[in-house]
């Protein structure tokens, strides 16, 4: 997979789009990620044991790798990522700028 957790991301599709957050969690069996304040649904807890509370949590579900796209750190601007052969191994770049992903 092309984006990996931590990596900068913007939602390109949907209620959330143009929206830029952090991968919290990339799942790569059913091609998802989990992004940082996109798409927020909120859900209903019980308490389960005494003193603790329970309520309406807002929680980030995950949702399908193609409607995102990453941002490049040095230039800004979403793009695809490519790479590159190094003497310490494969490195992911910018399309754009060629600038190399962390």
């Amino acid at each position: 997979m092309k984006i990996k957790k931590g990596d900068t991301v913007q939602v390109l599709s949907g209620n959330d789009k143009g929206k830029t957050g952090e991968v919290l969690e990339v799942i790569p069996k059913t091609g998802k990620v989990v992004v940082k304040g996109a798409n927020v649904r909120k859900k209903h807890v019980k308490p389960r044991k005494q003193g603790e509370e329970g309520g309406i949590i807002p929680v980030e579900c995950s949702m399908p790798i193609s409607k995102v796209n990453i941002v490049c750190p040095k230039c800004g601007k979403t793009t695809k990522v490519g790479y590159k052969e190094e003497k310490d191994g494969k490195v992911r770049i910018c399309k754009k700028c060629g600038a190399t992903l962390k």
